[in-house]
């Protein structure tokens, strides 16, 4: 007989992928440790790269060996944020992020925590991950990963009205990373907007 996806989602909190995600949340600290009290920066970079390109083999292990757990589907997106948090700090810390980038990050995925939180005490559910989410957190570790790597450097676009926190834009070198970060910006846009009709969708249902 075959089994739905809520039937195959366990209560289990000891599981491999949530071992992982417990790994890659630990990292974080050792990251900023080796940033901000070492000289050993590149050890940063991979130990951050690291942490950010594991994403995905939670959730393949999850679903590779049928140990998708209710802890998980909460516990890896909330790492994933964090990450995401920690990067963009760090960063603009270092000088090499503008601000309005960090505030919209934050606030992002403020209203996303409180989105699903308000919808699992309403309905008892949360609107699937969507893939262009997915790229959207990727474009942004691998931009935050050339960031923190501090290189190479691109001609601007010279473009005469660009405005000064729009690194890239004018005529001043900018960072690769931070076009990977643009990239990411727009899709984690699209990706919203995506979640705030589902989650409507979701709560019109349940009315």
């Amino acid at each position: 007989m075959a089994h739905t996806e809520e039937e195959q989602v366990l209560d289990k909190v000891l599981t491999a992928p949530n071992v992982i995600t417990l790994v890659r949340l630990l990292l974080l600290p050792l990251f900023l440790w080796l940033l901000f009290a070492t000289p050993y920066h590149i050890a940063a970079l991979v130990v951050y790269a690291v942490a950010a390109s594991t994403d995905w083999v939670d959730g393949q292990v999850a679903r590779r060996t049928h140990q998708v757990s209710k802890l998980g589907k909460l516990f890896d997106p909330f790492v994933d944020r964090l990450l995401i948090a920690v990067g963009v700090i760090a960063i603009f810390i270092l000088g090499r992020l503008p601000l309005w980038i960090l505030v919209y990050l934050i606030v992002r995925d403020l209203c996303l925590l409180l989105g699903g939180r308000y919808l699992l005490a309403r309905v008892g559910k949360v609107p699937p991950v969507v893939y262009v989410g997915k790229f959207a957190t990727a474009f942004i570790m691998i931009g935050f990963c050339l960031l923190l790597l501090g290189m190479p450097m691109l001609p601007g676009l010279g473009l005469a009205d660009a405005p000064a926190w729009l690194p890239g834009f004018g005529g001043d070198e900018a960072l690769l990373g931070i076009w990977f970060v643009y990239a990411g910006l727009v899709c984690s846009i699209i990706a919203f907007v995506i979640y705030v009709i589902k989650g409507v969708r979701l709560l019109a249902k349940a009315s």
